[in-house]
């Protein structure tokens, strides 16, 4: 145990003195902070495009006017009525600083077609919805009033319900807000698949350097090539740990200082909620409000077991996959030649992860919550919604089982992989090696 102990020492500290450690360990929070700084600043800058589309309505679909259903203040898009013809105004309308008019004809309300937009190059996207949800509108108008509905009527009449979630209990009901659930259930299974990714992959570098370097030759005449391989995964996984820990602390205190950092971005939000008034404040006290109940209704001391514990049980899993295949990679190009088997289920956790959000009781998620090759992943996708505890405690189980069986595997492999040198390793040897008595 003495000298698993060593191995783990040498492994963390040696990763953790490393230059690139320090760098990747500060620059992460900083660009993350970044990005998060960019997305809020281009959120509230106002620079909605400006377009002045001139209206031929022939077919008098808005009455000569833009009425109020056309919101033109927040679309950007500045209507102006023309009475001149569709072939003379076609002719001016770029000079004259339009960047498109929009040409209605006499058209059938029930099949509208004819409906024409020109411009002198391609206008957005947005643009052009926009300028089709205001047809639209003005098209359900005429309809409205051709069956003698008054359309003020009717918009009174239409309704938007929302639906109040209650989770119900023993000890009482509580609100439950399935954003809040989607979103935990996603943050904490993508962390997982970044974990099993990225972490797994230094270790399989790991072993591959220390066998091209010959450094395995020396330590193993110490060591047992299990404790070597055992030492090294726990090694790696702590410098993962160790920087995951700090990452968080940064970042949480990056964006407390992130107004300090940015005073006009600061001010310019403060701007926009004191233009927006009290409805601004109601909407944020109201979301504000809405997240404190999502959190409070979903298993807090639950998902952070599970996560804990997924973590910690898939890591290991295939950290221990990852180094019997460096043990007998010399270079690169070998190792992603065998890497893909391991890969793959990593890669389909992930899928199956992401349908489970939607519907966490149904088979496939049931089934990808148990296999121990995907369960770290999908487990994490599900505990967020309720998961029932026989289903929680056997997919611990079998991770634990098959944690220990791919650790026995991956050991025998190691033991003899990590002495070979000039041939090239493959599943066919790897198996063989697996499964000898000796």
């Amino acid at each position: 145990m003495n000298k698993i102990w060593l191995i783990i020492q040498r492994e963390y500290l040696t990763r953790v003195k490393k230059k690139s450690f320090l760098l990747t360990t500060i620059l992460v929070p900083l660009i993350i902070i970044g990005f998060y700084t960019a997305i809020i600043a281009i959120a509230i800058s106002d620079d909605t495009e400006k377009v002045k589309v001139g209206l031929i309505d022939n077919g008098n679909l808005f009455d000569g006017k833009a009425p109020s259903y056309i919101d033109t203040k927040d679309s950007g898009i500045n209507y102006i009525f023309i009475s001149e013809s569709k072939e003379d105004f076609q002719k001016k309308y770029a000079d004259e600083g339009y960047t498109a008019f929009l040409y209605v004809p006499q058209i059938d309300l029930k099949v509208p077609k004819g409906i024409e937009l020109h411009s002198r190059s391609t206008v957005s996207i947005t643009v052009k919805a926009k300028i089709e949800r205001a047809i639209d509108k003005a098209i359900e108008r005429k309809r409205l009033l051709a069956e003698n509905i008054d359309p003020e009527k009717y918009q009174a009449i239409k309704s938007d319900v929302h639906v109040d979630s209650q989770i119900d209990s023993e000890t009482g009901g509580k609100k439950s807000v399935e954003g809040v659930a989607y979103a935990v259930s996603f943050g904490s299974g993508i962390l997982i698949y970044m974990v099993l990714l990225i972490y797994g992959s230094l270790v399989m570098r790991g072993v591959m350097e220390e066998k091209t370097n010959r450094i395995s030759e020396v330590i193993v005449s110490s060591v047992k090539p299990f404790q070597l391989m055992f030492g090294k995964i726990v090694g790696i996984g702590a410098v993962g740990i160790t920087q995951f820990v700090i990452w968080i602390f940064l970042i949480g205190f990056l964006q407390f200082l992130l107004p300090l950092i940015f005073p006009q971005l600061a001010g310019h939000m403060t701007d926009q909620i004191a233009h927006n008034g009290v409805q601004q404040a109601a909407v944020k006290d109201n979301i504000a409000t809405t997240i404190s109940q999502g959190f409070s209704s979903i298993p807090i001391g639950l998902i952070l077991f599970c996560f804990i514990f997924y973590f910690i049980g898939g890591y290991l899993t295939y950290a221990s996959l990852f180094a019997a295949i460096g043990s007998v990679s010399e270079d690169q190009q070998d190792a992603q030649q065998l890497i893909f088997p391991i890969i793959m289920p990593i890669i389909l956790g992930f899928v199956i992860m992401m349908r489970s959000i939607q519907t966490p009781n149904s088979g496939l998620a049931v089934f990808g919550s148990l296999f121990p090759l995907t369960s770290p992943i999908v487990m994490m996708g599900r505990v967020s919604f309720g998961v029932p505890w026989q289903q929680l405690a056997l997919s611990m189980v079998l991770l634990v089982g098959f944690f220990l069986f791919c650790t026995w595997l991956a050991g025998k492999i190691y033991r003899t992989g990590i002495l070979m040198y000039g041939k090239k390793g493959n599943w066919k040897e790897m198996i063989k090696w697996a499964f000898r008595r000796s």
